[in-house]
């Protein structure tokens, strides 16, 4: 029998939860992406309401990846998902400071739901406009011990290499 592992994949509005789960799923994503009615239109066209769903297995190991919406308004979705999870992984946008706060917001919030290992990435990392891991750190407030890590949620490796990490924390907290 397989590891199984549930990831929460976590973060604030547009920063990469759905192409994250996206990226990597081996299944048709589960996908709840539903055009946006909101000021957030001129952001992106679409929004995910209830949950991602996709799965990977990585080195014998089953990842079951939820994403989760990046509206608090969708929030009461947030401790449903949590249920059994085994990690989180917050996604910010390294191009947009603003959105920072939600994500030390959402670390509270999560580790509140349960004590598991998470991870801090910054997405888009490779874009032009990014501020460093270091600036990250001090804008989320971030322990030294909280591994963050750049990716981007487009390239299959680069994902897999956060989900990796996530894979070692889990197991080094058993």
């Amino acid at each position: 029998m397989a590891n199984l592992y549930k990831i929460i994949v976590t973060g604030p509005f547009n920063s990469g939860k759905t192409s994250f789960v996206s990226t990597i799923s081996e299944i048709p994503v589960v996908s709840t992406e539903r055009k946006i009615t909101t000021e957030d239109r001129g952001v992106k066209a679409e929004t995910t309401v209830a949950m991602d769903y996709g799965r990977v297995t990585i080195d014998g190991r089953v990842l079951h990846l939820n994403g989760t919406p990046g509206q608090s308004r969708f929030d009461f979705m947030w401790e449903i998902l949590a249920n059994e999870m085994n990690g989180f992984i917050v996604l910010v946008d390294s191009t947009d400071p603003p959105s920072l706060p939600d994500a030390n917001d959402l670390i509270k919030l999560f580790s509140r739901f349960k004590q598991v290992p998470y991870l801090v990435v910054a997405n888009k990392a490779d874009l032009k406009g990014n501020i460093s891991l270091g600036e990250i750190r001090r804008e989320i407030n971030l322990d030294e011990a909280v591994t963050i890590m750049p990716c981007d949620s487009t390239s299959k490796s680069s994902v897999r290499q956060v989900l990796l990490q996530m894979i070692e924390l889990i197991e080094q907290n058993r």
